[in-house]
């Protein structure tokens, strides 16, 4: 080979790698959709298998860490504290990964206060999107209850015999309920939706504590665990009640976010202007909002 071909080859090869390296650049400086929000295109099918399989995952990490604990320790507070850490990071998981595909709500209650807040025409679900996610969260939450207890050898259904009926135990979920909209759509009026992941994660794990009722605060998940007689089971006279609660905690919630993050008056004139794709999934880009 003589000296030029071999200088040809070379400045060939190098070009050749510099653009595969500037490809490679910008499709990596692509921005991604960031944990919370939702794509505007994303097919109604997608997002409600994501609203099914997140909400089966988490009642599966709520009821499988109970029935670990159980058999780990005889210890009650040992049992909780196992059972709320693993909450706690696998609801932060199930937030960040679906999250981008249809706003992780995996709960009724916040699925129905973002249609309320959005049924005059402004961002959030639909009518059609809400009837499609609440059924696909309580499918999952069956589901998932039902897959925790078939990993640990336990009968596939079985009611549980948790009586959780006691009022001081649904003052709780009134708390833990009002506290998670509050959060949630706190961090929807002010910006700051690429923080739920942790933030949704780290209020459920510190509502387990300062609750009476560990804080359900979740209509679905209440159900599901009514098919397990574990560690977090709840007997099914116990359910209504409980989601009765809930539901008023999602409108005091809703009442406290009206209250605390009132808009002024320039704040109010410009949310008034339609946009797309907005909500408690609204679109974040990068971290940041974008209209």
């Amino acid at each position: 080979m003589t000296p030029v071909a071999c200088c040809d080859s070379t400045e060939e090869f190098l070009l050749t790698a510099t653009h595969e390296s500037a490809a490679g650049s910008s499709i990596a400086a692509e921005p991604q959709p960031a944990p919370g929000a939702t794509p505007p295109r994303t097919p109604l099918v997608a997002k409600a298998a994501a609203e099914l399989f997140g909400t089966a995952a988490l009642v599966a990490v709520v009821v499988g860490s109970g029935i670990q604990a159980t058999e780990l320790t005889h210890d009650v507070g040992l049992q909780l504290l196992a059972n709320s850490l693993a909450t706690v990071f696998g609801l932060g998981v199930l937030i960040t990964l679906l999250g981008p595909v249809s706003g992780a709500h995996f709960n009724p209650a916040v699925t129905l206060a973002e249609w309320w807040t959005a049924r005059r025409g402004g961002a959030g679900v639909t009518l059609r999107e809400a009837a499609v996610y609440v059924p696909a969260q309580f499918v999952g939450a069956i589901v998932g209850a039902v897959l925790a207890d078939a990993m640990f050898g336990e009968p596939l259904v079985k009611w549980s015999t948790h009586d959780r009926s006691a009022g001081h135990l649904l003052l709780g979920e009134v708390v833990a309920t009002a506290g998670l909209i509050l959060l949630i759509f706190g961090l929807a009026r002010t910006d700051r939706l690429r923080f739920a992941p942790a933030a949704v994660a780290s209020y459920i794990g510190a509502a387990y504590w300062f609750t009476s009722s560990t804080s359900f605060a979740n209509p679905a998940v209440t159900i599901g665990r009514a098919f397990t007689d574990t560690f977090a089971g709840i007997a099914p006279g116990s359910v209504a009640g409980f989601i009765g609660v809930q539901l008023v905690g999602a409108v005091a919630g809703l009442a406290l976010v009206a209250i605390i993050f009132m808009p002024g008056r320039d704040a109010a004139e410009q949310s008034a202007r339609p946009t797309v794709g907005r909500g408690v999934a609204g679109v974040l880009r990068d971290g940041e909002p974008h209209p």
